[in-house]
This record gives C-alpha cells, sequence and structure tokens, in this order.
C-alpha cells in the first residue's frame, strides 16, 4: 500500500466564463469560483485511487462541511482513510487565479486550520511499501515537523520514500532557511520530483544558473532519481543508473494546469509499483528504457489533468484507450 501525507484543502477555482455579459460591474471585479477538492498531498492520493494503487491518506481534515466532501472524494477514488486525523478547526482555502495560458497562482488563508495540527501517528499500517509527501504541509507549523518526522522514521524503517515540495513562496517565512531544511530531507528521499519552477527557486539560481550541476549535486545527498516537469515541454530524470532522460510532453488543449504536477507524482508511483520497483536499490537501477516508459506515462497522465477544469486526474481506463 502507498500512504499520501499532506494537506487536504480547497481550491476556490474561477467559473468557466459564459457568453453573456453581466448586468453590473461586480462579477467582472469578483469573478464567481467554485469550490473544488484539493491540495497537492490529496491530489496525489485521489490520482492513485483513480489508477488502482491501494493507497491510505495521512492527514487532519476538518469535520465541517468541506472536510466532509474532502472525505468523501478520497472514498470514491478507492482511498483508505483510517489515518486521517480530525479537528474542529476550520478547512485550508485556496484561491487559485488561473492565467490565460493556463498556469495558476494561488493565495492561501490557513490560520488555524485543521491539517496545520497534523500529529505524528504512531506507526504506519503494515504492509506499507511506499510514503508520499510534500506542498505545504512540510512549511505550516506545527505539522510541518510532524510530517518531516514521519518521513525520517519511515526512510529509516525501510519505506520507499517520494518529496513533491511544490513550492508556495508566499507561505515561506525565510527562504534560506526553509532551503537548508530541504537539503536535510535528502538523505531520507527516495524519489524527488520537482518542477523546473520549484527546482530554481530552490537553487536559489537566476534564468542563467546551471540548474544541471545543481540537480547532479542533490542527487548525491541521498535520491535514486530526481524527476523533472517542464510544462508542456516534457520530463526529464536524472538517476543513478540511467543518467539523465527525457520524454517530450503531451500534446493538448490546456483548460488549467490545476493538479498536473500532483497526478505525476501519482503516476510515477503507480508506474514504478506495476513494475515492482518501489525500493532505493530498484529505482536507482533503472535503464533508461525503463525510464522513458514511466515518465512517457506520467506525461500522458498529467495532459489529461490540464484538459479539464481543477484538479482531475484520469482513472486508469483513461490512459489504457
Amino acid at each position: 500500500m502507498i500512504v499520501v501525507a499532506g494537506e487536504a484543502l480547497i481550491d476556490l477555482v474561477p467559473a468557466p466564463a459564459t457568453t453573456s455579459e453581466p448586468t453590473s460591474l461586480l462579477p467582472r471585479l469578483l469573478p464567481q469560483l467554485l469550490p473544488q477538492r484539493g491540495g497537492g498531498p490529496y491530489n496525489v492520493a485521489v490520482a492513485l485511487g483513480r489508477l488502482g494503487s491501494p493507497t491510505s491518506f495521512c492527514s487532519r481534515v476538518s469535520t465541517d462541511a468541506f472536510g466532509a466532501a474532502l472525505l468523501s472524494g478520497l472514498r470514491d477514488a478507492g482511498v483508505g482513510t483510517e489515518l486521517v486525523q480530525r479537528g474542529s478547526e476550520p478547512t485550508t482555502l485556496a484561491v487559485a487565479d488561473v492565467g490565460s495560458d493556463g498556469s495558476a497562482g494561488y493565495g492561501f488563508y490557513t490560520e488555524g486550520t485543521a491539517d496545520r495540527l497534523f500529529t505524528l501517528p504512531a506507526a504506519l499500517p503494515e504492509g506499507v511499501t511506499a510514503l508520499s509527501v510534500g506542498t505545504c504541509s512540510l512549511v505550516l507549523e506545527p505539522g510541518a515537523s510532524a510530517y518531516e518526522a514521519l518521513l525520517r522514521r519511515e526512510s529509516d524503517n525501510g519505506v520507499f520514500t517520494a518529496l513533491d515540495p511544490n513550492i508556495r513562496p508566499g507561505l515561506i517565512a525565510d527562504a534560506d532557511a526553509y532551503r537548508k531544511r530541504f537539503l536535510s530531507w535528502l538523505p531520507y528521499v527516495a524519489l524527488l520530483k520537482l518542477s523546473i519552477e520549484d527546482a530554481r527557486w530552490l537553487a536559489d539560481l537566476g534564468p542563467g544558473g546551471d540548474l544541471d550541476a545543481r540537480l547532479t549535486e542533490w542527487l548525491e545527498y541521498g535520491p535514486a532519481a530526481i524527476v523533472l516537469t517542464r510544462g508542456g515541454d516534457g520530463l526529464s530524470v536524472w538517476s543513478r543508473g540511467a543518467g539523465q532522460v527525457s520524454v517530450p510532453g503531451t500534446k493538448v488543449a490546456v483548460v488549467d494546469t490545476i493538479g498536473a504536477g500532483d497526478t505525476v507524482n501519482a503516476a510515477l508511483l503507480h508506474r514504478l509499483r506495476e513494475i515492482d520497483a518501489l525500493s532505493h536499490a530498484a529505482v536507482a537501477g533503472l535503464d533508461a528504457e525503463v525510464w522513458r516508459d514511466v515518465l512517457g506515462f506520467a506525461a500522458r497522465a498529467a495532459a489529461l489533468t490540464c484538459s479539464r477544469s481543477g484538479a482531475e486526474p484520469p482513472y486508469a481506463w483513461e490512459l489504457s484507450a
């Protein structure tokens, strides 16, 4: 079983534009926002469930109506909720600002919300083979320290670990301190996934900086492989066994990119599970041909997510058609 640990929240996403002209300026100034279930780890868990990987979600979720909807979405995807803690605090909200190219920026409402109060579970169930962590849950205290402790403990226990920092600069008060903390996680990480924007931010590189050299350096800290997403330009991996391997993106009419990176995370873990490679040694030993298959599968899955509004990852049947 794969455990995904981190925040579950509600994305407030702009409603699709209508052809009718608004009768006042108010709709132009305050566009309609539709609530959709989200949060990076939550999206990863739902995507894994839809792809058919046995998955459980580990988080703290509000007892409010949004929290109930989040749990319902997990169960609908076949994701276990036995590791979900509950609290009466409100659900975290993220307001998405979707650009003309489909890219999304976010404003967060996190003060006093339920997911920040996550505490370290005594143990994960028997049979857990992989743990995936990341995003806001590794930034917002006191929960961030609990998720970090979970990552370190399960890595020491031999569980395959995956990390996607999914950087939200507006939530990070001290960038230098976070970058140091990121480096301290790498010895406990088997698979590191980054967007090119995240990688440049973490490396503190300008447009002309040598990102390849920094990724090679991070690989030496411990990960078996680092996967870099380049939006529509595809995916690349820096791995111990195959070196650098790249695949092109899958062409699609983009509605928005919400949840695309989370879908990549899930697709990577799902494909690695299918080929019995959820271990540090197995991933370190994959050759270029296998990586092209794994990355290509992730690229197709992410493209399907980008073809619809909000974080709506694909089902297994959509990728086998």
